[in-house]
């Protein structure tokens, strides 16, 4: 089982956050290949029958489901549910498929309202079901279309898509996706209008989302753009800030600028900084063009990183980011590659560039000019900070679009920071700090830390390579899991220890050495203490893999064998795992001699728990299955108690010797 859990943070959020990312990463490969499980039925309407080259319109998206059926809200409606909900759940998209090259524009969606439904209580206290904001009854969104000016007249036809994972109070479908077709036609611009088939349909529609037609045809629906940047996403391991709100751009702006900032400090950009701004500053002779130019040269070592991100920013737009950790060789290969940034950083090996590249020389003193001279003062810092960007184009191909470019856009920011300041006041440059001792420290500590990050998701890698053999899985010993943990917490205590040290012998000013010691101790503890808190979890956990020849096996000696169908993408089997499973009585229960507790993880397409899920004749999780001599059927249920689950397993005893009857 793939775990990319956060690297740093409070303990008791490690599960939510696990939780959030597994859904994130691994919920496309299960909806691909899997029945439809459908428990809405969607269907579209253009506002307008007839559309002229040029025209704005809009399709109405309808969701209607079955009584007790619900689905999540969208990424943009996310702050509407519990904060404990945000990091399990999987938002709705709406959006076109295969948007033809005649299509202008699409805006941000028109989210449907949303409305209470009962879902299960988290928090495994109180009251089994709590009431949520969610889709339900019936759900329409809108989506703003503009056409080419060119876009050929004659009949057309748009494809209508939407993303959702159907629930009810016990139950949660697999995702899926389902589409419809909206027809209409292009026509001259004296034919255009004619009113919807169904005009109630666009009562609601708000005129002003036309708008929001600036953007890119392709995927919409508030929030889309920036799919995954709220619903648990990682970088590095590390969750990526919400990006369902103002807050969490600037959270992850800040944070990627502050990245970009400490790149200057690498002995192969800080040397060259004061060299710079003196330059610009001589060419511009006033202090009012110094402060031009140095801002067209920021701008050049933006554009800088902004062209790295761009083809990252193009795979993710082609592909399903959401999809690559699911792939247990993509996982292995960023991870390699990771790796090699980190000991390429620490000095194993050198990025040399082409000797034409040194040659190039731009002049400072145009605006033009500056820019340039911005672009190759970045160019020129590669052979330091390359392995960070080799490690940050493998890491972020994972990442939607949107939150690629606020990563490099941010980090170039950072990064050009210093010349903006230095060259609106040049008398700074005596203060810089010189290269030395703590520059190569930098640069230390960054390979600690991208050897730490490729332990990650060389382990992931390995993890997800064994969740496709359940049998060799079930073969290796417990802590087997947990290896590749306490490798990131080895890299992440190292580069801590090592920053400690340095820092003491370097600097004798107190308080820089108080600051990097709580940055040190802080930064070793931390992933100390996951490390140890995923082994104790490992440890006591009493689930074996689901095995089809192992469950016949154990039935025929005569065992009660419990099967735990659930999946990383069920919020409901979460919640009656923790409320129920994991707690005693019950848990005591499953301990006893001769009770075998399985569990069929139906995270993967491949899992071999679907087979026996259809045997069983049901169609949805969470499902817990009990057999035993004393059960002529297995008993089944997709909601239980305490109760019922000890009540089960004192029937299913039967006059099996050492088991006890649990009421």
């Amino acid at each position: 089982m793939l775990e990319p859990i956060a690297m740093f943070g409070r303990p008791h959020a490690w599960r939510r956050i696990a939780l959030a990312v597994l859904a994130v990463l691994l919920i496309h490969a299960v909806a691909s290949g899997q029945p439809n499980f459908e428990r809405a039925a969607v269907s579209a309407s253009a506002s307008q029958q007839r559309v002229a080259p040029g025209g704005e319109f809009a399709i109405a998206i309808v969701m209607d489901f079955q009584p007790s059926w619900h689905a999540w809200p969208a990424a943009a409606q996310l702050n509407l549910l519990p904060e404990d909900f945000r990091s399990f759940v999987l938002p709705t998209r709406f959006e076109l498929a295969d948007a033809p090259a005649w299509l202008s524009a699409v805006g941000d969606a028109q989210l449907p309202e949303t409305h209470a439904a009962p879902v299960p209580n988290l928090a495994g206290d109180g009251p089994p079901t709590i009431e949520v904001q969610t889709y339900s009854d019936r759900a329409i969104a809108y989506l703003p279309i503009r056409l080419a000016p060119d876009a050929p007249l004659g009949p057309a036809t748009l494809t209508a898509s939407v993303y959702y994972q159907a629930c009810d109070e016990t139950t949660c479908m697999p995702p899926l996706t389902a589409t419809v077709e909206v027809a209409f036609e292009i026509v001259a611009l004296e034919n255009a209008g004619g009113a919807p088939a169904d005009p109630a349909l666009f009562e609601g529609f708000d005129p002003t989302t036309y708008a929001t037609l600036a953007t890119p045809a392709g995927p919409s629906g508030a929030g889309d753009a920036t799919a995954g940047a709220g619903t648990g996403r990682t970088f590095f391991g590390i969750p990526v800030p919400a990006a369902d709100g103002f807050a969490g751009i600037v959270v992850l702006a800040l944070l990627s600028a502050l990245g970009g900032f400490i790149l200057n400090l690498t002995p192969c950009v800080l040397p060259v900084i004061p060299i710079k701004v003196l330059t610009i500053s001589q060419h511009a002779g006033s202090p009012g063009k110094s402060l031009v130019l140095g801002l067209a040269m920021a701008a050049g070592v933006v554009a800088f990183w902004a062209a790295i991100g761009i083809p990252v920013a193009f795979f993710a737009g082609v592909t399903d980011p959401s999809r690559i950790f699911g792939i247990w060789w993509v996982t292995l290969g960023i991870g390699l590659v990771i790796g090699a940034m980190g000991v390429g950083i620490m000095g194993l090996f050198t990025i040399n560039l082409p000797q034409k590249v040194y040659m190039v020389n731009p002049k400072a003193d145009s605006v033009g000019g500056s820019f340039l001279f911005g672009v190759m003062t970045a160019v020129l810092g590669l052979p330091c900070f390359g392995f960070v960007a080799g490690a940050l184009l493998a890491g972020a191909a994972t990442l939607p679009p949107a939150v690629i470019m606020v990563i490099f856009g941010s980090l170039g920011v950072g990064m050009a920071a210093p010349y903006l300041v230095l060259s609106a006041k040049p008398s700074l440059v005596e203060k810089l700090p010189r290269t030395g001792p703590a520059s190569e420290l930098v640069k230390q500590v960054m390979g600690l830390l991208l050897l730490a990050a490729a332990a990650y998701f060389v382990g992931s890698g390995v993890l997800g390579w064994l969740s496709e053999r359940p049998n060799l899985a079930a073969s290796l010993p417990w802590w087997s899991k947990a290896v590749h943990w306490w490798l990131v917490a080895l890299f992440a205590a190292v580069a801590g220890l090592w920053l400690l040290v340095r820092t003491w012998q370097i600097t004798p000013k107190a308080g820089r050495r108080v600051a990097f010691s709580v940055v040190a101790l802080l930064l070793g503890s931390a992933a100390v203490a996951y490390a140890a808190d995923t082994t104790r979890r490992l440890a006591d956990n009493i689930w074996t893999p689901f095995d089809a020849v192992e469950l016949q096996a154990a039935r025929e000696r005569g065992q009660i064998v419990v099967v735990d169908f659930t999946a990383e993408w069920c919020l409901n089997c979460k919640a009656l795992k923790a409320a129920v499973l994991e707690r005693q009585p019950v848990k005591g229960a499953l301990l006893r001699p001769g009770v075998v507790p399985m569990v069929a993880d139906l995270t993967s397409t491949k899992a071999p728990g679907w087979d026996k899920l259809r045997d069983l004749g049901q169609t949805g999780i969470p499902l817990l299955v009990i057999y035993g001599p004393g059960l002529d059927e297995p008993w089944q249920s997709n909601a239980y108690t305490s109760q019922q689950v000890l009540d089960a397993l004192a029937r299913a005893a039967g006059a099996t010797p050492g088991v006890a009857h649990a009421n």
